[in-house]
Protein backbone atom coordinates (compact mmCIF):
# COMPACT_ATOMS: atom_id res chain seq x y z
CA UNK A 1 0.00 0.00 0.00
CA UNK A 2 2.74 2.41 1.09
CA UNK A 3 4.31 1.58 -2.38
CA UNK A 4 1.10 2.40 -3.91
CA UNK A 5 0.77 5.50 -2.71
CA UNK A 6 4.15 6.31 -3.21
CA UNK A 7 3.91 6.06 -7.13
CA UNK A 8 0.42 8.11 -6.88
CA UNK A 9 2.62 10.85 -5.63
CA UNK A 10 5.47 10.44 -8.27
CA UNK A 11 2.75 10.47 -11.06
CA UNK A 12 1.79 14.37 -10.43
CA UNK A 13 5.29 15.84 -10.52
CA UNK A 14 5.99 14.10 -13.65
CA UNK A 15 2.71 15.43 -15.17
CA UNK A 16 3.21 18.82 -13.80
CA UNK A 17 7.29 18.82 -15.13
CA UNK A 18 5.69 18.15 -18.96
CA UNK A 19 3.33 20.54 -18.68
CA UNK A 20 5.84 22.89 -17.19
CA UNK A 21 7.93 21.71 -20.16
CA UNK A 22 4.74 22.43 -22.45
CA UNK A 23 4.41 25.47 -21.34
CA UNK A 24 7.80 27.17 -21.05
CA UNK A 25 7.63 25.40 -25.29
CA UNK A 26 5.02 27.63 -25.82
CA UNK A 27 5.82 30.62 -24.43
CA UNK A 28 9.06 30.06 -26.26
CA UNK A 29 7.06 29.83 -29.49
CA UNK A 30 5.46 32.95 -28.67
CA UNK A 31 8.45 34.61 -28.11
CA UNK A 32 9.95 33.74 -31.08
CA UNK A 33 7.14 34.26 -33.32
CA UNK A 34 6.70 38.00 -31.69
CA UNK A 35 10.31 38.20 -32.16
CA UNK A 36 10.12 37.52 -35.98
CA UNK A 37 7.17 40.00 -35.92
CA UNK A 38 9.19 42.56 -33.49
CA UNK A 39 12.45 42.41 -36.24
CA UNK A 40 10.14 42.22 -39.13
CA UNK A 41 8.26 45.72 -37.95
CA UNK A 42 12.13 46.97 -37.73
CA UNK A 43 13.41 45.70 -40.92
CA UNK A 44 10.07 47.80 -42.28
CA UNK A 45 10.66 50.74 -40.81
CA UNK A 46 14.21 50.41 -41.83
CA UNK A 47 12.84 50.39 -45.43
CA UNK A 48 11.10 52.97 -45.13
CA UNK A 49 13.33 55.40 -43.61
CA UNK A 50 15.59 54.29 -46.60
CA UNK A 51 13.01 54.92 -48.98
CA UNK A 52 12.19 58.48 -47.72
CA UNK A 53 16.15 59.38 -47.57
CA UNK A 54 15.85 57.91 -51.66
CA UNK A 55 13.22 59.74 -52.02
CA UNK A 56 14.62 63.32 -50.56
CA UNK A 57 17.66 62.57 -52.29
CA UNK A 58 16.37 61.91 -55.30
CA UNK A 59 14.01 64.95 -55.56
CA UNK A 60 17.09 66.95 -54.24
CA UNK A 61 18.60 65.91 -57.21
CA UNK A 62 15.93 66.52 -59.84
CA UNK A 63 15.89 70.09 -58.21
CA UNK A 64 18.74 70.78 -58.84
CA UNK A 65 19.09 69.33 -62.09
CA UNK A 66 15.84 70.76 -63.31
CA UNK A 67 16.67 74.01 -61.93
CA UNK A 68 19.90 73.79 -64.04
CA UNK A 69 18.19 73.07 -67.19
CA UNK A 70 15.40 75.27 -66.82
CA UNK A 71 17.91 78.34 -66.58
CA UNK A 72 20.18 76.88 -69.04
CA UNK A 73 17.64 76.16 -71.57
CA UNK A 74 15.56 79.71 -70.93
CA UNK A 75 19.25 81.36 -71.92
CA UNK A 76 20.09 79.60 -74.77
CA UNK A 77 16.52 80.17 -76.40
CA UNK A 78 17.01 84.00 -75.70
CA UNK A 79 20.56 84.11 -76.86
CA UNK A 80 19.85 81.93 -80.00
CA UNK A 81 17.13 84.47 -80.85
CA UNK A 82 19.31 87.70 -79.99
CA UNK A 83 22.57 86.35 -81.97
CA UNK A 84 20.28 84.76 -84.91
CA UNK A 85 18.31 87.81 -85.50
CA UNK A 86 16.34 86.11 -89.12
CA UNK A 87 16.95 82.81 -87.78
CA UNK A 88 14.22 80.30 -89.73
CA UNK A 89 12.99 77.00 -88.36
CA UNK A 90 14.47 75.75 -91.78
CA UNK A 91 17.66 77.25 -91.16
CA UNK A 92 17.77 75.92 -87.36
CA UNK A 93 16.92 72.07 -88.57
CA UNK A 94 19.77 72.31 -91.16
CA UNK A 95 22.33 73.26 -88.80
CA UNK A 96 21.06 70.49 -86.51
CA UNK A 97 20.96 67.97 -89.22
CA UNK A 98 24.73 69.47 -91.36
CA UNK A 99 28.01 68.94 -88.89
CA UNK A 100 28.84 72.05 -86.55
CA UNK A 101 32.78 71.05 -85.99
CA UNK A 102 34.78 74.64 -87.36
CA UNK A 103 32.64 77.01 -84.93
CA UNK A 104 34.04 79.91 -84.02
CA UNK A 105 35.26 79.35 -80.95
CA UNK A 106 34.32 83.09 -80.41
CA UNK A 107 30.56 81.98 -80.86
CA UNK A 108 30.94 78.94 -78.75
CA UNK A 109 32.56 81.27 -75.32
CA UNK A 110 29.66 83.79 -76.23
CA UNK A 111 27.43 80.97 -75.51
CA UNK A 112 29.12 79.75 -72.33
CA UNK A 113 29.61 82.70 -70.94
CA UNK A 114 25.84 83.85 -71.40
CA UNK A 115 24.62 80.74 -70.05
CA UNK A 116 26.31 78.79 -67.94
CA UNK A 117 27.18 81.14 -65.29
CA UNK A 118 23.26 81.57 -64.64
CA UNK A 119 22.68 78.21 -64.63
CA UNK A 120 24.99 77.73 -62.11
CA UNK A 121 24.16 80.54 -59.96
CA UNK A 122 20.73 78.69 -60.15
CA UNK A 123 22.05 75.46 -58.83
CA UNK A 124 23.74 77.51 -56.53
CA UNK A 125 20.57 79.30 -54.62
CA UNK A 126 18.70 75.92 -54.98
CA UNK A 127 20.93 74.39 -52.98
CA UNK A 128 21.02 77.25 -50.67
CA UNK A 129 17.20 77.02 -50.52
CA UNK A 130 17.56 73.83 -49.58
CA UNK A 131 20.07 73.98 -46.92
CA UNK A 132 18.74 76.91 -45.04
CA UNK A 133 14.71 75.24 -44.46
CA UNK A 134 16.00 72.94 -42.14
CA UNK A 135 16.29 75.67 -39.79
CA UNK A 136 12.39 76.23 -40.69
CA UNK A 137 9.31 74.96 -40.44
CA UNK A 138 8.92 74.74 -44.07
CA UNK A 139 9.38 71.00 -45.44
CA UNK A 140 12.08 70.79 -47.98
CA UNK A 141 9.48 68.23 -49.50
CA UNK A 142 7.51 71.50 -50.36
CA UNK A 143 10.64 73.36 -51.15
CA UNK A 144 11.87 70.68 -53.98
CA UNK A 145 8.54 70.11 -55.36
CA UNK A 146 8.44 73.73 -55.96
CA UNK A 147 11.76 73.73 -57.68
CA UNK A 148 11.15 70.77 -60.01
CA UNK A 149 7.47 72.66 -60.59
CA UNK A 150 9.21 75.86 -61.49
CA UNK A 151 11.65 74.27 -63.28
CA UNK A 152 9.36 72.71 -65.81
CA UNK A 153 6.82 75.61 -66.18
CA UNK A 154 10.24 77.63 -67.35
CA UNK A 155 11.08 75.19 -69.60
CA UNK A 156 7.60 74.88 -71.12
CA UNK A 157 7.85 78.68 -71.37
CA UNK A 158 10.98 78.74 -73.00
CA UNK A 159 9.81 76.12 -75.20
CA UNK A 160 6.73 78.18 -76.32
CA UNK A 161 8.60 81.55 -76.84
CA UNK A 162 10.90 79.27 -79.27
CA UNK A 163 7.73 77.76 -80.55
CA UNK A 164 6.27 81.10 -81.34
CA UNK A 165 9.34 82.98 -82.86
CA UNK A 166 10.17 80.53 -85.86
CA UNK A 167 6.50 79.63 -86.58
CA UNK A 168 7.16 75.97 -85.43
CA UNK A 169 3.33 75.04 -85.98
CA UNK A 170 3.46 76.77 -89.20
CA UNK A 171 7.05 74.89 -90.12
CA UNK A 172 5.02 71.31 -88.82
CA UNK A 173 1.63 72.22 -91.18
CA UNK A 174 3.98 72.94 -94.13
CA UNK A 175 5.56 69.69 -94.02
CA UNK A 176 2.16 68.20 -94.32
CA UNK A 177 1.35 70.27 -97.12
CA UNK A 178 2.06 69.28 -100.55
CA UNK A 179 3.18 72.11 -103.04
CA UNK A 180 3.20 71.14 -106.63
CA UNK A 181 5.41 74.17 -107.01
CA UNK A 182 8.35 73.10 -107.61
CA UNK A 183 7.69 69.87 -110.05
CA UNK A 184 5.80 72.49 -112.40
CA UNK A 185 8.65 75.07 -112.52
CA UNK A 186 11.96 73.16 -111.99
CA UNK A 187 13.81 73.59 -115.50
CA UNK A 188 16.41 70.82 -114.98
CA UNK A 189 19.90 71.54 -116.39
CA UNK A 190 20.69 68.12 -117.39
CA UNK A 191 18.04 68.13 -120.11
CA UNK A 192 18.29 72.21 -121.12
CA UNK A 193 19.91 72.70 -123.59
CA UNK A 194 23.01 75.01 -123.15
CA UNK A 195 25.90 75.85 -125.03
CA UNK A 196 29.27 76.88 -124.27
CA UNK A 197 31.71 78.97 -126.12
CA UNK A 198 34.59 77.35 -127.95
CA UNK A 199 37.02 79.55 -125.71
CA UNK A 200 35.59 78.52 -122.67
CA UNK A 201 35.82 81.27 -119.90
CA UNK A 202 37.23 81.15 -116.45
CA UNK A 203 35.01 81.91 -113.65
CA UNK A 204 36.03 83.51 -110.05
CA UNK A 205 33.39 83.24 -107.52
CA UNK A 206 33.21 85.16 -104.72
CA UNK A 207 31.02 84.65 -101.78
CA UNK A 208 31.06 87.52 -99.48
CA UNK A 209 29.62 86.70 -95.61
CA UNK A 210 27.06 88.82 -95.07
CA UNK A 211 27.55 91.70 -97.57
CA UNK A 212 24.56 93.97 -98.36
CA UNK A 213 23.78 96.23 -100.48
CA UNK A 214 21.91 97.97 -97.67
CA UNK A 215 25.41 99.00 -96.07
CA UNK A 216 26.18 101.73 -98.96
CA UNK A 217 24.93 105.41 -98.08
CA UNK A 218 21.14 106.43 -98.86
CA UNK A 219 22.01 108.35 -101.98
CA UNK A 220 23.18 105.43 -104.29
CA UNK A 221 20.46 103.06 -102.59
CA UNK A 222 21.90 102.33 -99.52
CA UNK A 223 20.32 102.81 -96.33
CA UNK A 224 23.37 104.88 -94.05
CA UNK A 225 24.13 108.02 -93.98
CA UNK A 226 27.68 106.94 -94.33
CA UNK A 227 28.84 104.57 -97.16
CA UNK A 228 30.41 101.75 -95.16
CA UNK A 229 31.45 99.95 -98.62
CA UNK A 230 32.16 102.62 -100.82
CA UNK A 231 34.81 100.75 -102.87
CA UNK A 232 32.47 97.91 -103.41
CA UNK A 233 29.80 100.47 -104.23
CA UNK A 234 31.67 102.14 -107.21
CA UNK A 235 32.28 98.13 -108.69
CA UNK A 236 29.29 97.98 -108.48
CA UNK A 237 28.30 100.69 -110.19
CA UNK A 238 30.99 101.05 -112.75
CA UNK A 239 30.12 97.14 -114.14
CA UNK A 240 26.69 95.16 -113.70
CA UNK A 241 24.73 95.50 -110.58
CA UNK A 242 21.17 94.14 -110.73
CA UNK A 243 18.60 95.86 -108.33
CA UNK A 244 15.47 95.73 -107.14
CA UNK A 245 15.69 99.43 -107.29
CA UNK A 246 16.66 102.41 -109.78
CA UNK A 247 20.13 102.40 -107.81
CA UNK A 248 22.19 100.26 -106.09
CA UNK A 249 20.92 96.85 -105.03
CA UNK A 250 20.93 93.54 -105.00
CA UNK A 251 18.83 90.31 -104.75
CA UNK A 252 16.10 88.93 -101.93
CA UNK A 253 17.37 85.65 -100.44
CA UNK A 254 14.65 82.83 -101.12
CA UNK A 255 13.39 80.49 -98.20
CA UNK A 256 15.86 78.15 -97.88
CA UNK A 257 18.72 80.45 -98.88
CA UNK A 258 19.05 82.35 -95.59
CA UNK A 259 21.79 81.15 -94.55
CA UNK A 260 25.40 80.20 -95.67
CA UNK A 261 25.17 76.98 -96.51
CA UNK A 262 21.40 77.26 -98.02
CA UNK A 263 22.91 80.73 -100.25
CA UNK A 264 25.77 78.04 -102.00
CA UNK A 265 23.25 75.64 -102.68
CA UNK A 266 21.04 78.05 -104.04
CA UNK A 267 23.46 79.93 -105.89
CA UNK A 268 24.94 76.97 -107.88
CA UNK A 269 21.83 74.71 -108.60
CA UNK A 270 18.99 77.16 -108.65
CA UNK A 271 17.26 75.01 -105.61
CA UNK A 272 16.04 75.83 -101.86
CA UNK A 273 18.14 73.70 -99.36
CA UNK A 274 15.40 71.95 -97.98
CA UNK A 275 16.46 69.47 -94.71
CA UNK A 276 13.63 67.56 -93.45
CA UNK A 277 13.11 66.82 -90.27
CA UNK A 278 13.14 62.66 -90.50
CA UNK A 279 15.90 63.07 -93.01
CA UNK A 280 19.52 61.69 -91.88
CA UNK A 281 22.28 64.21 -90.38
CA UNK A 282 24.72 65.37 -93.42
CA UNK A 283 27.71 63.30 -92.40
CA UNK A 284 31.44 63.45 -94.21
CA UNK A 285 29.68 60.69 -96.09
CA UNK A 286 26.55 61.66 -96.88
CA UNK A 287 26.63 63.55 -100.39
CA UNK A 288 24.67 66.52 -100.65
CA UNK A 289 21.99 66.44 -103.11
CA UNK A 290 23.49 63.74 -105.44
CA UNK A 291 20.30 63.73 -107.35
CA UNK A 292 20.75 67.21 -108.83
CA UNK A 293 22.67 69.29 -111.58
CA UNK A 294 24.32 72.08 -110.44
CA UNK A 295 27.07 74.61 -111.76
CA UNK A 296 30.14 72.53 -110.84
CA UNK A 297 28.45 69.43 -112.44
CA UNK A 298 27.90 70.99 -115.65
CA UNK A 299 31.56 72.95 -115.48
CA UNK A 300 33.32 69.70 -114.68
CA UNK A 301 31.58 68.27 -118.07
CA UNK A 302 33.11 70.89 -119.93
CA UNK A 303 36.89 69.74 -118.73
CA UNK A 304 37.05 73.08 -116.05
CA UNK A 305 39.45 72.67 -113.17
CA UNK A 306 37.77 73.62 -109.49
CA UNK A 307 39.13 74.82 -106.37
CA UNK A 308 37.15 76.37 -103.76
CA UNK A 309 38.40 77.68 -100.83
CA UNK A 310 37.10 78.31 -97.70
CA UNK A 311 38.98 80.00 -94.27
CA UNK A 312 37.36 78.13 -92.15
CA UNK A 313 36.86 74.09 -91.80
CA UNK A 314 35.26 72.80 -94.75
CA UNK A 315 33.61 70.10 -93.34
CA UNK A 316 31.00 72.72 -91.33
CA UNK A 317 27.22 72.87 -92.32
CA UNK A 318 28.19 70.17 -95.16
CA UNK A 319 30.29 72.73 -97.41
CA UNK A 320 32.88 69.87 -97.97
CA UNK A 321 30.50 67.64 -99.54
CA UNK A 322 28.26 69.55 -101.76
CA UNK A 323 31.53 70.79 -103.38
CA UNK A 324 33.22 67.36 -103.67
CA UNK A 325 30.20 65.75 -104.60
CA UNK A 326 29.06 68.51 -107.55
CA UNK A 327 32.70 68.59 -109.46
CA UNK A 328 35.04 67.00 -107.81
CA UNK A 329 36.37 70.56 -106.59
CA UNK A 330 39.43 70.67 -104.73
CA UNK A 331 38.50 71.95 -101.17
CA UNK A 332 41.47 74.08 -99.47
CA UNK A 333 40.20 75.00 -96.18
CA UNK A 334 41.62 75.78 -92.82
CA UNK A 335 42.54 72.20 -92.30
CA UNK A 336 44.30 72.13 -95.55
CA UNK A 337 46.38 75.79 -94.86
CA UNK A 338 47.39 73.78 -91.69
CA UNK A 339 48.61 70.65 -93.76
CA UNK A 340 49.93 72.47 -95.98
CA UNK A 341 52.29 75.26 -94.34
CA UNK A 342 50.31 78.06 -95.32
CA UNK A 343 49.72 78.68 -91.57
CA UNK A 344 50.93 77.17 -88.64
CA UNK A 345 49.43 73.82 -87.51
CA UNK A 346 48.15 75.41 -84.39
CA UNK A 347 47.11 78.49 -85.43
CA UNK A 348 43.52 79.73 -85.44
CA UNK A 349 41.24 82.75 -85.23
CA UNK A 350 37.94 83.65 -85.52
CA UNK A 351 36.48 80.90 -87.53
CA UNK A 352 39.76 79.97 -88.69
CA UNK A 353 41.97 82.30 -90.27
CA UNK A 354 41.98 85.92 -91.75
CA UNK A 355 40.23 86.99 -94.99
CA UNK A 356 43.46 88.67 -95.75
CA UNK A 357 45.30 85.86 -95.82
CA UNK A 358 42.40 83.87 -97.65
CA UNK A 359 43.20 86.57 -100.85
CA UNK A 360 47.10 86.13 -100.53
CA UNK A 361 46.77 82.43 -101.03
CA UNK A 362 43.34 82.74 -103.73
CA UNK A 363 46.44 85.11 -105.45
CA UNK A 364 48.52 82.06 -105.37
CA UNK A 365 45.82 79.68 -106.25
CA UNK A 366 44.16 81.52 -109.21
CA UNK A 367 48.12 82.03 -110.93
CA UNK A 368 48.38 77.93 -110.63
CA UNK A 369 44.56 77.61 -112.23
CA UNK A 370 45.86 79.98 -114.70
CA UNK A 371 48.83 78.10 -115.93
CA UNK A 372 47.42 74.45 -115.72
CA UNK A 373 46.10 75.06 -119.57
CA UNK A 374 42.45 73.78 -118.25
CA UNK A 375 39.24 76.35 -118.12
CA UNK A 376 39.23 77.33 -114.35
CA UNK A 377 36.65 77.83 -111.90
CA UNK A 378 38.13 79.26 -108.54
CA UNK A 379 35.23 79.83 -105.77
CA UNK A 380 36.33 81.40 -102.02
CA UNK A 381 34.30 81.99 -99.05
CA UNK A 382 35.04 85.34 -96.76
CA UNK A 383 34.38 84.79 -93.04
CA UNK A 384 35.30 88.36 -91.45
CA UNK A 385 32.01 90.12 -91.72
CA UNK A 386 30.44 87.25 -89.83
CA UNK A 387 28.32 87.94 -87.29
CA UNK A 388 28.03 89.04 -83.82
CA UNK A 389 30.15 92.56 -85.10
CA UNK A 390 32.61 90.91 -87.18
CA UNK A 391 36.91 89.95 -86.78
CA UNK A 392 39.19 92.96 -86.56
CA UNK A 393 42.22 92.08 -88.72
CA UNK A 394 45.41 94.13 -88.72
CA UNK A 395 44.12 95.83 -91.87
CA UNK A 396 41.08 97.25 -90.52
CA UNK A 397 40.79 100.97 -89.27
CA UNK A 398 38.93 102.71 -87.34
CA UNK A 399 36.81 104.95 -89.69
CA UNK A 400 33.69 104.75 -88.17
CA UNK A 401 34.68 104.93 -83.88
CA UNK A 402 32.20 102.58 -81.87
CA UNK A 403 31.05 100.79 -84.44
CA UNK A 404 32.91 97.53 -84.93
CA UNK A 405 31.17 96.09 -87.60
CA UNK A 406 30.97 99.06 -89.50
CA UNK A 407 35.00 99.12 -89.45
CA UNK A 408 35.23 95.24 -90.58
CA UNK A 409 32.81 96.14 -93.75
CA UNK A 410 34.55 98.63 -94.28
CA UNK A 411 38.00 96.76 -94.23
CA UNK A 412 36.08 93.98 -96.32
CA UNK A 413 35.08 96.15 -98.90
CA UNK A 414 38.63 97.09 -99.75
CA UNK A 415 40.06 94.18 -99.70
CA UNK A 416 38.20 92.17 -102.17
CA UNK A 417 38.47 95.44 -104.85
CA UNK A 418 42.03 94.97 -104.15
CA UNK A 419 41.86 91.24 -105.07
CA UNK A 420 39.38 92.21 -108.47
CA UNK A 421 42.60 94.94 -108.90
CA UNK A 422 44.85 92.24 -109.01
CA UNK A 423 42.95 89.95 -111.34
CA UNK A 424 42.20 93.08 -114.21
CA UNK A 425 46.16 93.20 -113.79
CA UNK A 426 46.74 89.66 -114.68
CA UNK A 427 46.97 88.16 -118.34
CA UNK A 428 43.76 85.43 -118.12
CA UNK A 429 41.89 88.75 -117.02
CA UNK A 430 41.00 89.09 -120.08
CA UNK A 431 39.36 85.93 -120.68
CA UNK A 432 37.90 85.83 -116.56
CA UNK A 433 34.23 86.51 -115.56
CA UNK A 434 34.14 87.92 -111.71
CA UNK A 435 30.67 87.28 -109.72
CA UNK A 436 30.81 88.88 -106.32
CA UNK A 437 27.71 88.00 -104.51
CA UNK A 438 26.67 88.19 -101.10
CA UNK A 439 25.71 85.20 -99.46
CA UNK A 440 22.63 86.10 -97.27
CA UNK A 441 21.16 89.27 -95.15
CA UNK A 442 23.23 89.75 -91.96
CA UNK A 443 22.48 88.33 -88.93
CA UNK A 444 23.85 90.66 -86.68
CA UNK A 445 21.72 91.59 -84.24
CA UNK A 446 21.58 95.33 -84.29
CA UNK A 447 23.56 96.46 -87.27
CA UNK A 448 20.34 97.57 -89.44
CA UNK A 449 18.14 97.88 -86.04
CA UNK A 450 17.49 101.83 -86.91
CA UNK A 451 17.01 101.87 -90.78
CA UNK A 452 13.93 102.80 -92.16
CA UNK A 453 11.31 99.75 -91.85
CA UNK A 454 10.20 100.82 -95.50
CA UNK A 455 13.11 100.01 -96.65
CA UNK A 456 14.17 96.69 -98.79
CA UNK A 457 17.03 95.19 -97.43
CA UNK A 458 19.06 92.97 -100.36
CA UNK A 459 22.21 90.94 -100.88
CA UNK A 460 24.67 92.45 -102.75
CA UNK A 461 25.98 91.87 -106.66
CA UNK A 462 28.54 92.42 -108.86
CA UNK A 463 28.99 91.05 -112.17
CA UNK A 464 32.89 91.93 -113.67
CA UNK A 465 33.60 91.25 -117.35
CA UNK A 466 31.05 89.64 -118.14
CA UNK A 467 30.62 88.02 -122.02
CA UNK A 468 27.17 89.62 -122.29
CA UNK A 469 25.54 92.95 -121.23
CA UNK A 470 22.04 92.42 -119.95
CA UNK A 471 18.64 93.90 -120.77
CA UNK A 472 17.47 95.18 -117.66
CA UNK A 473 19.50 95.51 -114.29
CA UNK A 474 17.53 98.00 -112.50
CA UNK A 475 13.27 97.62 -110.75
CA UNK A 476 13.70 93.65 -111.04
CA UNK A 477 12.72 91.07 -108.83
CA UNK A 478 14.97 87.96 -108.19
CA UNK A 479 16.09 86.00 -105.98
CA UNK A 480 18.90 83.33 -104.76
CA UNK A 481 18.35 80.93 -107.35
CA UNK A 482 18.40 83.66 -109.98
CA UNK A 483 22.01 83.67 -109.47
CA UNK A 484 22.76 79.76 -110.90
CA UNK A 485 21.58 80.68 -114.68
CA UNK A 486 23.08 84.10 -114.66
CA UNK A 487 26.30 83.13 -113.89
CA UNK A 488 26.40 80.62 -117.00
CA UNK A 489 25.12 83.55 -119.45
CA UNK A 490 27.79 85.94 -117.66
CA UNK A 491 30.46 83.41 -118.86
CA UNK A 492 28.81 82.94 -122.21
CA UNK A 493 26.74 80.27 -122.23
CA UNK A 494 23.59 80.46 -123.76
CA UNK A 495 20.85 78.58 -122.58
CA UNK A 496 17.82 77.62 -124.02
CA UNK A 497 14.38 79.05 -122.89
CA UNK A 498 17.01 81.11 -119.91
CA UNK A 499 15.93 79.17 -117.35
CA UNK A 500 17.62 76.58 -115.35
CA UNK A 501 16.62 75.24 -111.93
CA UNK A 502 14.31 77.56 -110.52
CA UNK A 503 16.46 80.37 -111.56
CA UNK A 504 16.39 82.78 -114.50
CA UNK A 505 19.09 84.19 -116.39
CA UNK A 506 19.02 87.76 -115.40
CA UNK A 507 21.12 89.23 -118.58
CA UNK A 508 17.94 88.10 -120.70
CA UNK A 509 14.72 89.62 -120.89
CA UNK A 510 12.50 86.85 -119.77
CA UNK A 511 10.34 87.53 -116.62
CA UNK A 512 11.99 85.77 -113.01
CA UNK A 513 9.62 83.25 -111.10
CA UNK A 514 9.28 86.45 -108.80
CA UNK A 515 8.06 88.57 -111.28
CA UNK A 516 5.40 86.28 -112.40
CA UNK A 517 4.32 85.21 -109.22
CA UNK A 518 5.65 87.50 -106.56
CA UNK A 519 8.29 86.56 -104.03
CA UNK A 520 5.87 85.91 -101.19
CA UNK A 521 3.95 83.31 -103.25
CA UNK A 522 7.72 81.86 -103.94
CA UNK A 523 8.59 81.29 -100.55
CA UNK A 524 5.10 80.28 -99.43
CA UNK A 525 5.40 77.59 -101.66
CA UNK A 526 9.15 76.21 -100.95
CA UNK A 527 8.47 76.15 -96.98
CA UNK A 528 5.55 73.27 -98.05
CA UNK A 529 6.70 69.21 -98.71
CA UNK A 530 7.77 68.95 -102.17
CA UNK A 531 8.37 64.67 -103.24
CA UNK A 532 9.87 66.21 -106.62
CA UNK A 533 12.51 67.31 -104.06
CA UNK A 534 13.48 63.74 -102.96
CA UNK A 535 14.66 63.60 -106.54
CA UNK A 536 17.74 65.99 -105.71
CA UNK A 537 17.97 64.41 -102.29
CA UNK A 538 19.10 60.94 -103.98
CA UNK A 539 19.77 59.42 -107.02
CA UNK A 540 16.53 57.30 -106.53
CA UNK A 541 13.89 59.09 -108.83
CA UNK A 542 10.45 59.07 -107.69
CA UNK A 543 7.60 60.02 -109.68
CA UNK A 544 4.87 62.44 -109.42
CA UNK A 545 3.36 63.78 -106.31
CA UNK A 546 -0.24 62.46 -106.96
Amino acid sequence: MQELKKKRRKRPKNELDRGAQKEQKNLTDITEEQLKVNIGIVRLGNMIKVIQIVMKVLLCMLAVLFSFLAILLHEAANWMLATWTNLSMEELVAQLKTPIQGTSHEVLGDFVETCIPAAVMAVFFVVLVIVMVRKTKITKWVVQIGAVAGSMALIVSSGQMVWNELDVGEYLENQDTISMFLQENYMDPALVPVTFPEQKRNLVYIFMESMESTYASTDVGGAFAENDIPEMTQLAMENVNFSTGDMLGGLIPSDGATWTMGAMVAQTSGLPLKVKLRAENIQEDVQVLPGATVLGDMLAAQGYKQVVMFGSEGEFAGRKQYFEGHGNYEVKDLLYAQQNGLIPPDYRVWWGYEDHKLYDFARREVTNLANSGQPFNFTMLTVDTHFEDGYVCDLCQDEHPGNQYANVMSCASRQVVDFVNWLKAQPFYENTTIVIVGDHLTMDSDFCLNIDPSYERTVYNAFINPAVMPVQTKNRQFTTMDMFPSTLASMGVTIQGERLGLGTNLFSAEPTLAEQYGIETIDEELVKESKFFDNFVSDIKVEGEE
